[in-house]
């Protein structure tokens, strides 16, 4: 009996052994905003520039970052083995060529129609294979039509992708509840946020996690009642000094050179916006800056009007992925019952 036991289960695991050594995937690596574009020599030459043109737009960050960056790749050159792992793949040609058909064949569903399609796990775990799949002797004029939506595809995926991430500590509701029941405002933190009232009506949330050196995420909300009848941007921005000087913790200068105004309907309410970089004083022991976006909301039905300030220190990182979770907590913001 212990015998038929041995050898049943050698022959499971020489089984499982053999599946597992067919399985050469691997997890895909690379950053999610690292795309790899596949299609033939010829083909690169001729779109390259559509591609980087249109792929690889810039955010305003502390400068203009690139949201995306674009890497070709041969098929079957020198580094397709380890490049086709890659998380994001862009792959691009007709149904003839091999490897838009290697593409076609993990598709869950057959793919009857040329267009933008998405198929999951091709080389790799965890991979997204955006293919454009065009016509036989395709050229530049097949493509340009598509490459507008292949950008709005991926970036919306990527934000989303940066939303999950921050809030994988979960939503602070609590937080949400005491602020809008005893401070007549509210916005949806990740739980890894620490706040503070610093006075009657100055509120400072912050993530420094996990040092302060190389991270600093801070959004501060204070406002004024009874609401001014206006608030011009440089009535934002003296009271954006005002309160740095009062409340922060380390002095910043607002870099003009760049600014970006905009004035908007937020929820029947309106809205004024700047987006720019902060620096800190030439005289300061620590020299620092990076971007923040500052908001001025009048609230007709409480008579204030706030102003939201958030800023990100983040040196030698890629901050657009930082911007958009502190872009997507401003949104949360409500001051109406």
């Amino acid at each position: 009996m212990v015998t038929k036991r041995l050898i049943v289960g050698s022959l499971f695991c020489a089984t499982l052994a053999i599946a597992t050594a067919c399985d050469t995937k691997g997890i895909g690596w690379g950053d999610p905003n690292s795309i790899i574009a596949v299609m033939s020599e010829d083909q690169w030459f001729a779109v390259s520039d559509d591609l980087y043109e249109t792929l690889e737009q810039t955010a305003t960050t502390a400068r203009n970052e690139k949201k995306f960056t674009v890497t070709y790749q041969e098929p079957y050159a020198e580094f397709w083995m380890n490049l086709r792992r890659f998380r994001q793949m862009l792959v691009i040609g007709s149904r003839s060529e091999p490897w838009v058909q290697e593409v076609l064949d993990d598709a869950r569903e057959p793919i009857t129609e040329d267009g933008i399609h998405q198929i999951y796990n091709v080389w790799a775990t965890g991979q997204t294979v955006t293919l454009v799949l065009l016509p036989e002797a395709w050229g530049r004029s097949d493509l340009q039509p598509y490459l507008a939506d292949v950008h709005t595809l991926l970036d919306g995926q990527y934000r989303s992708y940066a939303v999950n991430r921050m809030y994988y500590s979960g939503v602070d509701s609590a937080l949400a509840d005491t602020l809008h029941t005893e401070q007549g405002f509210l916005l949806f933190f990740p739980k890894v946020y620490s706040w503070n009232q610093v006075a009657d009506s100055v509120f400072v949330f912050r993530n420094d996690n996990p040092d302060p050196s190389e991270l600093i995420k801070e959004i501060v909300v204070t406002w004024l009642s009874p609401a001014p009848a206006s608030v011009s941007v440089d009535e934002m921005l003296e009271w954006r000094a005002r309160l740095v000087e009062d409340y922060y913790s380390h002095p910043q200068d607002l870099v003009a050179d760049g600014m970006i105004e905009e004035s908007f309907d937020f929820h029947g309410n309106e809205a004024l916006q700047i987006q720019a970089q902060w620096r800190n004083p030439p005289e300061s022991w620590w020299p620092a800056g990076g971007p923040l976006i500052t908001r001025v909301i009048t609230c007709d039905s409480q008579d204030r009007t706030y102003l939201i300030d958030a800023w990100l220190y983040a040196p030698g990182e890629q901050k657009y992925y930082f911007m958009i979770g502190l872009e997507t907590i401003l949104a949360s913001f409500r001051c109406d019952s």
